[in-house]
């Protein structure tokens, strides 16, 4: 070959390269929440977007119906438009999106979609951590279920909004299974085999997250205790500092379609419960805004009693906060008092975690209200003499409470003195029978009001424990 030759041939390649590379960046580009296995809320108008050149028409059509709506993309290449899905169906449909040259997503589902977010207890995976999640060898070896699919959230944290995340849609069988999330499987798996529909879980998740971080500047301008970075030099915390990983893992999420969110956080946020409540509310009232759908439903678990060590207050005052949680519109609280995890932050008795949050799903989404999904909360408190007598609200729950035979150990009561003392107590229907001799006047009751004590009273119907509680305000 001579050198002419050689010139001419490179010269050919690089121009192949550069029409290849113009034909790459002509493609039509979708965010990675929209990928194969994909499941796409059903009977919905579901927003798909994505990017292509600029001023240029797309169209995107599901093999459900053969419909095709059309968007154009603006100056920046940047379109969206919403399609009509079905009802919720195990056959595998596709997806076509097209600015000339078409990208097909295979494998796609119609079902339900849920967010998972929160903390390290959202996010331990099947396969656990130190130790392994309770049942889940052989939960995972029988795990093959083409109709729930995950899609995990890359992690990120940053002062920049992101137009996109990393990640993959996963159908759910005995390799992929180890690392979903544990609480949003269980979760998911009850929501599947209850209404035989399809589920897709968003896991986006991160540990030791504070509540902070998963909130937008908008929601804590008026909250000076928590500043907002202005770069990622002074973020001080990768995954507690405020909006950074709202920033990363939410609003590449936000529009979506999705029926709503289960969330498992608060351990980071136990040495200022009063702001919690604060932010709580203002986070589900902000993403609720974010995603344009009205209240969608919001379901969360309160902390487990575990010993955290001294030098801040006790987590019950953290279990009272999320309680309160309950007085933002549709959301429903799955206790966990019953944990058994005293000496660990993680419980692994995380079917307990997806499946109560799914019972709430269930009775107050799906409609299934005649199942029992509350647990048991404090109603009021009388005085009789000496006795104390706490009313307990079962939620119609027709079978009552029960101590399963076993003593009740964890109420104290206290007089106008506010030192409070053990108290012996006896259950009666829905009402707690309490009294102590050092007690001449009780004014005040709380019940498993320390770290580590663990609810003793279940209703009968879901066997679901009643939370930690305090009459005082002391």
């Amino acid at each position: 070959m001579n050198r002419n030759q050689f010139i001419q041939r490179v010269c050919a390649v690089m121009f192949l390269a550069a029409v290849v590379a113009f034909q790459v960046k002509a493609d039509v580009k979708l965010p990675a929440v929209f990928g194969d296995n994909v499941v796409l809320q059903q009977q919905s108008q579901v927003a798909v977007w994505g990017w292509a050149k600029a001023n240029t028409g797309v169209k995107v059509t599901g093999s459900w119906n053969n419909k095709t709506y059309s968007a154009t993309s603006d100056s920046k290449g940047y379109w969206k438009v919403k399609i009509q899905t079905p009802t919720a169906c195990f056959t595998p449909y596709t997806l076509t999106v097209s600015d000339g040259k078409a990208v097909t997503l295979k494998n796609v589902l119609i079902g339900e979609v849920w967010i998972c977010s929160g903390q390290s207890n959202m996010e331990m995976p099947m396969k656990g951590w130190n130790a392994p999640i309770d049942n889940s060898v052989d939960d995972i070896r029988y795990s093959g279920n083409a109709g729930i699919r995950c899609f995990t959230v890359e992690k990120i944290s940053t002062t920049q909004l992101q137009d996109d995340c990393k990640g993959q849609w996963e159908v759910a069988n005995p390799q992929t299974v180890p690392d979903f999330t544990a609480t949003g499987y269980y979760f998911a798996r009850l929501i599947n085999s209850s209404l035989n529909v399809p589920v897709g879980l968003i896991h986006t998740s991160w540990g030791g997250s504070r509540i902070e971080a998963w909130m937008t500047p908008a929601s804590l301008k008026d909250i000076p205790e928590k500043p907002v970075p202005a770069t990622n030099a002074d973020i001080k915390i990768q995954n507690g500092s405020p909006t950074v990983l709202y920033n990363g893992m939410i609003h590449p999420l936000t529009g979506y379609g999705i029926r709503g969110v289960i969330w498992y956080q608060g351990e980071s946020n136990k040495n200022e419960p009063d702001l919690y409540v604060k932010m709580f509310d203002r986070m589900v009232r902000e993403w609720r805004n974010l995603w344009g759908v009205g209240e969608f439903p919001f379901y969360y678990c309160q902390i487990a009693p575990c010993n955290y060590g001294g030098g801040h207050p006790n987590s019950c005052y953290i279990r009272e906060a999320q309680s309160k949680g309950l007085l933002t519109p549709n959301t429903g609280m799955a206790v966990l008092m019953d944990a058994n995890s005293p000496h660990d932050i993680h419980p692994t008795k995380k079917k307990d975690a997806g499946e109560r949050m799914a019972l709430w799903a269930l009775a107050k989404t799906y409609g299934w209200e005649k199942m029992h999904y509350r647990s048991p909360e404090y109603k009021s408190l009388t005085i009789e003499g000496r006795v104390a007598i706490v009313t307990l609200d079962t939620f119609g729950t027709p079978s009552g409470l029960t101590t399963y035979d076993k003593e009740i150990r964890n109420f104290v009561i206290a007089g106008n003195d506010k030192r409070f003392h053990r108290a012996t107590a006896v259950l009666s229907g829905d009402r707690v029978y309490l009294f102590s001799p050092n007690v001449s006047e009780p004014v005040a009751v709380r019940y498993c009001w320390d770290d580590t004590s663990a609810s003793e009273i279940f209703s009968r119907d879901g066997n679901l424990p009643i939370s930690s509680f305090r009459t005082d305000e002391w």
